[in-house]
């Protein structure tokens, strides 16, 4: 019902910045939510960031407040994750993720990820 593709991953040194995007397609009028997680090698997928497409609250990890955010237009059915401040541990695939239920903890559709990695 929705596609999700990510672009934007690439190789950094620590401290830079990179700009995720997330473009959606499909039934995407029924989006309550979209998120981004990721997940290191050896390592189980972990939440990033979320956002409500309707009002466009966002609720962040704590690992990442003050360095990551999270916007998105609605008119291009597309999602951001700007990464500032980035550290060797933020080195990840990162993962789009969108749900037609109410809630930002609980997700039905999934990217195919795009790779982060932050060199020291």
């Amino acid at each position: 019902q929705v596609q999700l593709v990510e672009s934007g991953g690439g190789l950094v040194q620590a401290g830079g910045s990179l700009r995720l995007s997330c473009a959606a397609s499909g039934r995407t009028f029924r989006t309550y939510a979209m998120g981004w997680f990721r997940q290191a090698p050896g390592k189980e997928r972990e939440f990033v960031a979320a956002i409500r497409w309707s009002g466009g609250s966002t609720y962040y990890a704590d690992s990442v407040k003050g360095r990551f955010t999270i916007s998105r237009d609605n008119a291009k059915n597309t999602m951001y994750l700007q990464m500032n401040s980035l550290k060797p541990e933020d080195t990840a695939g990162y993962y789009c993720a969108a749900t037609f239920l109410p809630t930002t903890t609980k997700y039905d559709y999934w990217g195919q990820g795009t790779q982060v990695t932050v060199s020291s």
